[in-house]
């Protein structure tokens, strides 16, 4: 697996991607069809964003976005395809946020997450701190999370068993 910056002509596939990877958490289609807009990447993403994919033998299988302004970085999408879960391309993609972040001046990462992909945020040393209303679903609060990148930022929680 290799990580590499994303390409404008991509972006299709990305959000694709994205959706079928928050449908793997059992979400209806009425559900991801909501969340459409939001995990929609486009042009503007590119030019204000930093996107990295991760591709195994020419085959796109995970996405990660982030943004940094000042000290402060969003992770705005971390997304791995159903098929490669558990395999490590989450862990690489958080590296890669971290890492990016880290370098980019920021001295924590903020994450808004699904709250059934929190719990690998907490595993890779992610603390919470608070809650967020849902960029798609009204009324929808989603978890806040916080890493940071201080001295820690080399150093993402190790793997524990089947991650």
């Amino acid at each position: 697996m290799k990580l590499r910056p994303a390409l404008q002509q991509e972006l299709n596939s990305l959000t694709e991607l994205c959706l079928r990877s928050k449908a793997a958490w059992g979400y209806d289609l009425a559900f991801l069809d909501a969340c459409r807009a939001e995990f929609t990447l486009t042009a503007d993403d590119l030019r204000r964003s930093t996107i990295v994919v991760a591709e195994s033998n020419d085959v796109l299988i995970g996405m990660a976005q982030i943004e940094v302004t000042g000290n402060r970085a969003d992770l705005f999408k971390l997304f791995v395809d159903p098929d490669h879960l558990n395999r490590g391309a989450g862990r690489q993609l958080f590296q890669w946020a971290v890492d990016t972040a880290a370098s980019a001046g920021a001295a924590q990462m903020v994450i808004e997450s699904d709250p059934d992909a929190a719990g690998f945020y907490r595993a890779m040393g992610a603390r919470d701190a608070g809650t967020a209303p849902s960029g798609s679903i009204p009324g929808r609060i989603l978890p806040r999370l916080v890493f940071e990148l201080g001295d820690r930022r080399d150093r993402v929680a190790p793997p524990r068993g089947g991650m």
